[in-house]
């Protein structure tokens, strides 16, 4: 069965830094394209961040430079380290494992950037 699941998340004041976790079982993690989405409220969901399984990344214009997308495939585990947050990254946000018609999402994790 498959799981995904996102932490990490929480308040943040503006310029502050959050690490989300995305820990994965169920598949065969090292084989998926990760991606962290996000959706704030009223607004459409929007891709943050992607990582291929060659460890390829690609960010959204809005976070490049400030945030940073890796992986760990003894861990099957998907990182999003957020730095110097903006009450706009304020969202809940969502990981993805996808490859060919297979698509797996988390729940999603609350953050909100506040001062």
């Amino acid at each position: 069965q498959v799981h995904i699941v996102e932490s990490g998340g929480g308040l943040v004041q503006p310029g502050g830094s959050l690490r989300l976790s995305c820990a994965a079982s169920g598949f065969t993690f090292s084989s998926y394209a990760m991606n962290w989405y996000r959706q704030a409220p009223g607004k459409e969901r929007e891709v943050v961040a992607s990582i291929t399984l060659f460890v390829s990344t690609d960010y959204a214009d809005s976070v490049k430079g400030r945030f940073t997308i890796s992986r760990d495939n003894a861990k099957n585990t998907v990182y999003l380290q957020m730095n110097g947050l903006k009450p706009e990254d304020t969202a809940v946000y969502s990981c993805d494992a996808r490859r060919a018609r297979y698509d797996y999402w988390g729940q999603g994790a609350q953050v909100t950037v506040s001062s």
